[in-house]
């Protein structure tokens, strides 16, 4: 039976020089977190306190969580991509079951956890039964499960139970409750992988899949179970995501499953399968949250932390190659006591060296405090939008002029990250800090957080639920998706057909922007909508799902796009028809839009002056921060913008 143990090299190297080598490429995750925690305490002040530490817990136990599931599998050489998509429909599940149908939190919790094993199941049956590739079984329920998670909770987040989201808190104001349940998921996971029958199944199924079979095992169901396992563990995962944002947002988890198995191969497994430990999973999942935090902390670009953590992946998989070429040796799973003492001797001399070390470079951040400038957090929902960038240009212009260090961090529509993000700045102990929220319910606890530790928090464009914020620099969604609706009918004459292209379901901007506009509509009962299809705020998105709706409706006389994206991709699809025979109102007024307003392709958009957001935002910060007294409400004007009044419009 096969098992992660590789065997050594005779006479590979001696001395002390080779036993050195040994033990960093037997232990290379182990070394690198190391090296990580030693390099952020030197780099930044910041990093080795006890609330970012612990920040760095939280940050890592929803992607340690998930990994654990995932271990299984790639140890039995299979592959999960579905298990973002798992957690978040199991976390819609419980919060649509214990609110919208009145479920007992505890039948809600046990479907939830059900819901996620069905989903491992139907994987490891299209697997195994199907004889479907795991890629390719596990991107469709990908698809499925998010699909259903839309479906459930409508594009708009549940708000989450109070008895499940305790699972959120702390225990004694300081322990947080979701590392305890890391821990927990960790201690089941090494103790399956080492102690059980299905434990040693998966090594042999990864080992050699025909041998396995030809030694009497039955490998079809083995393989039930395993992806089970996995479907078990994203469904807890998506409970404590959950329970963080205090709300189950049917977008959550996006794009985890590459975390969850990049953390699996940075902990020292093969994706050819045979290897792989709860430990070394555990390691790889604190390595990506160091990174993200650190880096969050020097303020780096969002941008170049995407490429940095790219890199570290590619690195651990050649770091895998090197050791098995090196003949090192991975602890088996169930080893004997010998090696599991040895191991268990590398992590204390570590640790002990990590300790020494850290505390050493802590030093050198013994007067940091003093004379430090302002500095400012500002947490954008995505940057990967104009309107969005225009608004962190004109923060840093405004930051420029008064003297301030601002921090800028991307979100990517990500509340989790966000929230990440928020809980970052807090141990900063920055002087305030500017949120963009993803969603207004997600942002609420890390809010919470911050008013905590009496930071001034200021909501840009969206508000903040259940927090409080110093104030709220905003121009009205709803209220511009009303001029848009009114724009667009008195255009067309007050009668005609038309069709919506939303934003990106759940998200607050395509709900207010969508509710603006149909309230609107009802002043012009001779407009028809046709049609309203997503198109997730993206140009690429408007320019095809406006060219699949023109096959179906080919005589429409107007398109409203709930941002001016979307309405540059509707542009593209209409051709010679845009501007003419077709009206297109798109919204917020960026420069591309503004473009297209002066050439007449595009009839008009609903302006919010982002770049004046972003000034004014970073302004009320600073007066926060000082104890001067900030308006609750500070309100930019929306405009119309057409071709007639386009000259003298500024962004």
């Amino acid at each position: 039976m096969a098992t992660d143990t590789l065997k050594s090299k005779p006479g590979a190297q001696g001395g002390a020089t080779g036993g050195l080598r040994r033990l960093l490429l037997d232990n290379g995750a182990l070394t690198a977190l190391i090296v990580l925690v030693v390099a952020m305490s030197a780099l930044s002040g910041d990093f080795l306190t006890a609330d970012n530490l612990l920040n760095v817990g939280v940050q890592a136990a929803v992607t340690a969580i998930l990994a654990f599931g995932v271990t299984f599998v790639i140890v039995s050489a299979g592959i999960d991509l579905s298990v973002g998509s798992v957690a978040a429909l199991s976390a819609t599940v419980l919060a649509w079951s214990a609110t919208e149908a009145g479920m007992p939190v505890v039948l809600a919790v046990l479907l939830s956890v059900a819901t996620g094993i069905a989903c491992g199941l139907v994987n490891g049956f299209l697997i195994s039964y199907g004889k479907l590739p795991p890629f390719i079984a596990t991107l469709a329920m990908l698809s499925v499960g998010r699909g259903l998670s839309l479906v459930i909770s409508q594009g708009s987040p549940i708000a989450f139970p109070d008895s499940v989201s305790h699972l959120g808190d702390t225990l004694g104001g300081w322990l947080p409750v979701p590392v305890l349940v890391m821990i927990v998921m960790g201690l089941i996971t090494a103790f399956v992988l080492g102690r059980t029958y299905i434990g040693r199944s998966m090594y042999a199924i990864g080992g050699n899949e025909e041998a396995a079979r030809l030694s009497g095992l039955r490998v079809k169901r083995q393989k039930l179970a395993i992806y089970a396992f996995s479907g078990l563990f994203a469904a807890a995962a998506g409970i404590v995501l959950a329970s963080r944002l205090s709300s189950a947002q049917p977008q959550a988890a996006q794009g985890y499953e590459l975390d969850a198995i990049a953390a699996v191969v940075i902990g020292g497994a093969s994706l050819a399968g045979g290897t792989g430990k709860a430990s070394g999973t555990l390691i790889g999942a604190l390595i990506l949250a160091v990174l993200r935090n650190g880096l969050n902390l020097l303020s780096v670009s969002a941008f170049w932390q995407q490429v940095v953590i790219g890199v570290v992946i590619a690195l651990a998989v050649l770091l895998d190659t090197l050791r098995r070429k090196a003949g090192a040796t991975t602890p088996a799973a169930g080893a004997g006591g010998g090696g599991r003492g040895k191991q268990a001797l590398t992590y204390v001399i570590a640790a002990v060296v990590a300790v020494a070390v850290v505390g050493a470079t802590s030093l050198l951040h013994n007067d940091s405090s003093a004379g430090k400038t302002r500095k400012v957090g500002l947490s954008l929902s995505t940057l990967n939008n104009p309107f969005f960038v225009q608004i962190r240009d004109g923060a840093e212009e405004q930051a420029k002029k008064l003297g301030v260090d601002l921090t800028v961090t991307d979100a990517q529509n990500d509340a989790s990250q966000q929230a990440n993000q928020l809980q970052n700045f807090t141990s900063e102990g920055l002087s305030s800090i500017i949120v963009n929220p993803v969603d207004s319910d997600a942002a609420s606890p890390s809010v919470r957080s911050a008013n905590k530790d009496d930071i001034p928090v200021i909501a840009v464009d969206r508000g903040v639920n259940d927090a409080k914020t110093a104030a709220l620099v905003a121009s009205d969604n709803v209220e511009g998706g009303e001029l848009g609706a009114k724009a667009l009918a008195e255009k067309l004459g007050g009668k005609g057909t038309i069709v919506i292209l939303q934003g990106q379901a759940g998200t607050s901007a395509s709900r207010e922007r969508g509710a603006g506009f149909a309230a609107g509509l009802k002043e012009y009962p001779g407009i028809e909508v046709v049609a309203k299809q997503p198109a997730d705020f993206d140009r690429t998105k408007g320019l095809d799902v406006m060219t699949n709706l023109l096959q179906a409706h080919p005589d429409i006389d107007g398109v409203f796009a709930e941002n001016d994206e979307m309405a540059l991709g509707a542009i593209k699809a209409l051709g010679s028809k845009a501007g003419k025979s077709v009206q297109v109102v798109g919204f917020d007024g960026t420069p591309d839009g503004l473009k297209a307003v002066r050439e007449g392709t595009l009839f008009a958009s609903v302006a919010q002056q982002p770049k004046e957001l972003g000034r004014i935002a970073v302004e009320n910060a600073l007066r926060a921060a000082d104890g001067k007294k900030v308006e609750k409400m500070v309100k930019v004007p929306v405009k119309v913008v057409t071709k007639e009044n386009v000259a003298g419009f500024e962004g």
